[in-house]
């Protein structure tokens, strides 16, 4: 079975690793403070914060921003649930803006009629490694005083106008899940250049503890146990300096995908913008027709590759049907939603492989497309003759 997706392990990360476990210092030790250094010189921000999730990063990220009940923040429905989720433990709403129909990233466009009174911030999603439109985010963002805190979960190394993603905004979240850029195993990290916002997640992210002068613990703040342990900062330093390459073997991948498909009529192919570099996090593809999209998932997996959804809108779980957003249906993500398929994108992916994935999508079309249009007609002639 080849998986949509899949970390990039060798013995250089295994050997980075094996020390730690031999050392006095599983967790709570040198190694985190130096990969979050690493880290935010590589992003090219002041600082770094490494926790244990990308879920834990945005808490974190949405408390030290002080967003609170009754505060709105405008983010897109096309993104895991975590983004929005975290805004509802501090007690914010989620305002949910459609998405482009070219990057299915929110659309920037969209934004400035959502603002209220309530209003206090914009969390822009990278989806699938695509940078946001953030140039005219942060313009909005300047002219409304809103902060800009970034789901950059998918985004690790990509780059908005030759900028890395990490240096644009307040805030930015980055995620290490195994298929991410670089993985930690688990893990995640916040990137800011404000000390204030460093100094609060540092606090929050151990208990809201410091020691005092005598050595003693303080708590000062409610906090949470979100620690990052040295053995999985170890990986990461080891990823972090391959993380160019995996870049590089991601736009590959997209490549093959693009010249395999990109005469095929029936399917819509992600794009990279000019002026913007993808992290290629997914490789993301929609069938012109929507009922194609679950008959193609279904042959994939029968042929032994694992595609799979990313998302379903947020506002269509049925949690967020509960409490509040039943009636709400945006009209690009509606499409995106009911059209999407992702297809395998990692860095040991082969061409060959992404050469065999084609085959079977272009074998699938002209099996089954044709005759699907086929009975469309016969069913407008039947009613046609009714009538």
């Amino acid at each position: 079975m080849i998986p949509y997706g899949h970390q990039s392990i060798d013995q250089k990360d295994i050997a980075a690793v094996k020390p730690v476990l031999s050392s006095d210092w599983l967790t709570q030790g040198p190694k985190i403070g130096e990969f979050e250094k690493n880290l935010a010189r590589w992003c090219g921000a002041k600082y770094a914060v490494a926790v244990s999730s990308g879920t834990a990063a945005l808490h974190l990220a949405y408390l030290a921003a002080g967003l609170k009940p009754g505060d709105e923040v405008i983010t897109t429905p096309n993104t895991f649930v975590a983004t929005t989720n975290m805004l509802l433990a501090v007690g914010a709403k989620p305002v949910f803006c459609d998405i482009r129909p070219d990057t299915y990233n929110i659309d920037e466009t969209k934004i400035e009629k959502l603002i209220t009174k309530k209003t206090k911030a914009i969390v822009p999603v990278h989806f699938a490694g695509q940078p946001c439109a953030m140039t005219e985010i942060n313009r909005i963002a300047k002219k409304h005083k809103l902060l800009v805190i970034e789901d950059a979960c998918h985004a690790l190394g990509a780059k908005h106008k030759n900028k890395k993603v990490g240096s644009l905004s307040a805030m930015t979240v980055f995620s290490f899940h195994p298929v991410k850029s670089i993985t930690t195993g688990e893990g995640g990290a916040i990137v800011t250049n404000n000390k204030n916002y460093y100094q609060k997640m540092i606090l929050l992210r151990s208990h809201g503890l410091y020691k005092d002068q005598q050595g003693r613990n303080v708590m000062t703040e409610l906090g949470y146990n979100y620690r990052l342990t040295d053995i999985q900062a170890a990986l990461g330093l080891s990823q972090l300096k391959k993380l160019n390459q995996f870049l590089v073997k991601r736009h590959r991948v997209a490549e093959w995908y693009k010249k395999a498909l990109g005469d095929l009529g029936q399917i819509i192919l992600p794009r990279q913008l000019f002026g913007d570099y993808s992290s290629w996090h997914l490789y993301v593809i929609l069938t012109k027709q929507p009922a194609w999209r679950d008959k193609l998932k279904k042959y994939l997996w029968q042929k032994g590759v694992a595609v799979n959804f990313h998302y379903p809108a947020v506002y269509s779980q049925p949690y967020y049907q509960k409490i509040g957003f039943k009636n709400l249906k945006l009209k690009n993500t509606e499409r995106y939603q009911n059209s999407c398929l992702t297809l395998p994108c990692y860095p040991g992916l082969t061409k060959n492989q992404v050469q065999f994935i084609a085959k079977l999508i272009k074998d699938f079309f002209q099996s089954y497309a044709p005759l699907e249009v086929s009975r469309r007609k016969n069913i407008i002639n039947i009613f046609s003759s009714r009538s």
